[in-house]
């Protein structure tokens, strides 16, 4: 847009990091609405463009300047398919087709990965394949969650990355991989971007993993006689007690037929991961997603916010000790503190849709919360 003062009536043009150009302004009344000629410009333009307040009469227009990085698309494939592997080895594990090597001590574990490595490249990969009903269920509820982030910050003009995957040996982890993330390379300019972007992860991950912890409960099955209580995964022939959240534990009375307790099939475990994932993105904490969502609803405020959050968190670490882990992983990340860092314009609140948003993602954290996710 050539001539700002042919639409605004005021306005403020920066650039951010020398490659986002950014035009915040007030329009005048005229084209307001918008009118079709400004209707006309905006299809015209050549980056992002949002409205910044409900009326709108204020509109932000946002443009790139540099020219795209290249991506590292073969680093983010490699890693997206050892993920798999290791997914599938996984659930291999959870379907009782396939027994990880086990070592231990330092040099055993380190041992037991060179194994497992060997096994997979000498064709027993194969023996893998059965656990796709968890691999391809929880990969599909990780990646829709990052595909949520990178389209909303792309929907802003955001430099992002594509996701980088993070796969963990079966003989380090249950599950076979750390979970995903992108990195945003430009600076978020105003609230309504951070919530926006921040949200669109964990709420597109839950509706998908909503439906496979759905369909995963119609082939779990009850243990007749048993005490209701927590449901089951077996890992290698050792039985896991899981907790469970609100939604879980009303989703599986709701599907699964009889009373006792309940083994999950591999599709529901994967299922459980994806709530249980989605709970740990939605704690409002620093650089996670809940840190960008209240940092979105309720500006500065969201730093004292944290802080008691994480003492709850500190508390609950009595009970379950991987909350002990996971406050002190959101500290470091956090580059030392639970606040969440500001925005270049932190003192303009976001729309009413926006604050849905937010509103929305505190239901889900409230609805998919487990105090004790590992009961025995």
């Amino acid at each position: 847009m050539t001539a700002p003062d042919r639409f605004f009536s005021s306005w403020r043009a920066q650039t951010l990091a020398g490659s986002r150009d950014v035009l915040d302004g007030v329009l005048r009344p005229e084209h307001r609405g918008p009118s079709p000629e400004l209707r006309q410009h905006l299809a015209e333009w050549p980056g992002a463009w949002y409205w910044a307040d409900d009326a709108r009469s204020r509109l932000v227009l946002v443009r790139g300047t540099a020219t795209p990085r290249p991506e590292r698309w073969l680093w983010h494939g490699a890693l997206l398919f050892l993920t798999i592997v290791c997914t599938l080895a996984a659930g291999a594990v959870i379907a009782h087709a396939w027994a990880p090597p086990v070592g231990r001590g330092v040099s055993g574990t380190v041992a037991a990965v060179l194994q497992f490595v060997e096994f997979v490249a000498t064709g027993g990969w194969r023996e893998l394949l059965p656990g796709w009903s968890f691999a391809v269920p929880l990969l599909g509820i990780l990646l829709v969650h990052e595909l949520g982030h990178y389209v909303a910050a792309r929907r802003y003009a955001l430099d992002v990355s594509p996701p980088y995957f993070l796969p963990v040996p079966p003989t380090l982890s249950p599950i076979g991989n750390l979970g995903a993330f992108i990195r945003i390379r430009s600076p978020v300019y105003d609230r309504r971007q951070l919530l926006d972007v921040g949200a669109a992860g964990p709420l597109a991950g839950f509706v998908v993993a909503l439906v496979v912890l759905w369909w995963g409960y119609r082939s779990s099955i009850r243990i007749p006689g048993a005490v209701d209580g927590p449901s089951i995964v077996s890992l290698a022939g050792t039985p896991i007690l899981l907790g469970e959240s609100l939604l879980t534990h009303w989703l599986r009375d709701a599907v699964v037929d009889g009373t006792g307790a309940v083994v999950l099939s591999p599709m529901a475990f994967a299922g459980w991961v994806g709530m249980f994932v989605t709970a740990l993105n939605l704690l409002p904490l620093s650089q996670l997603d809940g840190g960008h969502v209240l940092f979105g609803l309720a500006g500065r405020r969201q730093a004292a916010i944290s802080f008691v959050a994480a003492l709850v968190l500190l508390w609950l670490g009595r009970h379950a000790p991987v909350w002990w882990i996971w406050a002190a992983l959101t500290f470091v990340i956090g580059g030392g503190r639970w606040a969440h860092p500001s925005v270049v314009l932190p003192e303009r609140p976001v729309l009413r849709a926006g604050r849905m948003i937010g509103y929305a993602c505190i239901l889900v954290l409230f609805l998919t919360f487990v105090p004790v996710p590992f009961a025995g």
